[in-house]
């Protein structure tokens, strides 16, 4: 799925929104889960060259949204 919307040229918020949506539409799951952490080349190579730029993102659908609980194991889980 990631490599299927990855090639289009979009905001890395879209990119996550596109995801979870897919993963909701195709494996009607309970709830999922989305969390992006990518590194932005123009940040990188062009103008402002900062090293080490990373943006992350996170969506949540179905019981993630609601139960904060859910989404701090998921973040934790993800971290370590």
């Amino acid at each position: 799925i990631v490599n299927v919307y990855a090639k289009r040229l979009q905001t890395q918020e879209i990119l996550t929104a596109q995801i979870i949506n897919s993963i909701q539409k195709f494996l009607k799951p309970l709830g999922s889960a989305v969390l992006i952490d990518a590194e932005h080349h123009c940040m990188i190579t062009r103008g402002v060259h900062k090293k080490n730029s990373s943006m992350t993102t996170t969506q949540f659908k179905g019981c993630f949204k609601n139960d904060r609980a859910l989404q701090e194991r998921f973040l934790n889980m993800v971290n370590n």
